[in-house]
């Protein structure tokens, strides 16, 4: 959708017949297994971006010798694997919860010795919005916790006793340049995130030492494009990173009412190459997202004075999937 308003044209790769981002631009449908479909995909474009992080790597090693990938094959195989994210985050200097690498029972009570209670259990791949974690209070949630994750290989993360939860949407162009949005405040509900808030009830020197580690990451990746980069502000003042996502985030969904530039068109000027806009906010904001049958409001919403609604045209609702989201703008303080 922020395509054309630049000028530009955008095509699709996806394995589903009818993705909501279909009704907006032309699909090109393959497997991301399908070597010859990606290869035609990649003729028919002049640059390949990223709309999530599961897309597998494949997919990705495919198409790279074929044509720039932004950002690339290196940034989704650390954001894809929680163990490898975290390992490379403290690498790049940011600080991160304690954590320790799970494969069974043995490796858990270790983890446990190590980290102490409360903690969590989480799927090294693939988790997302609460899915694929469980929260250990005693050593007898053990057993089950490590049931809940199916064999999987997982990683124990310690509890982040945090003051609050913020997030950076990060932009990174090919040049180096980067262009960060105003930390916004999240407030998560089983898992998934509910509400962002900006202005984050943040002062000037933690906003702009929350930019700084998200700089350092995309720094460090080379990344080229937006990256959404969770954070957990602490009682002491100090920044710990949750996670990171290589991809617009739903944490900058407020920047489509709130600013000149949204994360949408930043993400295309940076993989595209064009100089990166102005990030500047011209109002607070509160993003909503609508979750499982919460987009049935959408007539009292659209008749909402202030309020701004995004339904995403998903094929049917239900619960913890994200419908769409609306936002409240009001003149910034």
């Amino acid at each position: 959708m922020a395509a054309p308003r630049m000028g530009l044209r955008a095509r699709l790769y996806a394995p589903e017949a009818d993705p909501p981002a279909a009704h907006v631009a032309p699909v090109t449908r393959g497997a991301w297994d399908d070597a010859d479909a990606l290869a035609a995909f990649a003729a028919s474009v002049d640059v390949v971006t990223l709309e999530f992080e599961n897309v597998p790597l494949g997919a990705v090693e495919t198409l790279a010798p074929l044509v720039p990938v932004r950002p690339g094959a290196r940034a989704l195989a650390v954001a894809q694997d929680r163990l490898t994210e975290k390992r490379f985050l403290n690498e790049a200097g940011a600080r991160t919860a304690p954590f320790a690498p799970v494969e069974d029972a043995a490796s858990l009570g270790a983890a446990l010795a190590a980290l102490g209670l409360p903690a969590i259990l989480k799927t090294r791949r693939l988790g997302y919005d609460g899915k694929g974690q469980a929260r250990l209070n005693s050593a007898a949630d053990a057993p089950a916790a490590l049931a809940a994750m199916g064999g999987a290989p997982a990683i124990l993360e310690g509890f982040a006793p945090f003051a609050r939860e913020v997030s950076v949407v990060i932009a990174r162009g090919a040049d180096g340049a980067t262009r960060a949005y105003d930390p916004g405040e999240n407030v998560h509900r089983d898992g998934i995130l509910r509400t962002t808030t900006v202005p984050a009830a943040l002062d000037a020197d933690a906003a702009a030492r929350a930019v700084a580690v998200a700089t350092r990451i995309v720094d460090a990746l080379g990344y080229v494009g937006v990256l959404g980069v969770e954070l957990f502000h602490m009682p002491d003042g100090a920044f710990w990173v949750n996670e990171i996502a290589p991809r617009v985030h739903n944490t900058g969904h407020w920047t489509i009412n709130a600013c000149a530039v949204d994360q949408f068109e930043q993400h295309l000027r940076a993989v595209c190459g064009w100089p990166l806009g102005d990030p500047r906010r011209h109002c607070d904001a509160v993003m909503e997202n609508l979750i499982g049958d919460d987009d049935a409001a959408w007539p009292r919403l659209a008749a909402e004075p202030g309020a701004a609604l995004h339904l995403y045209g998903k094929a049917g609702a239900r619960p913890g999937r994200k419908m769409g989201h609306v936002t409240r703008t009001t003149p910034r303080r």
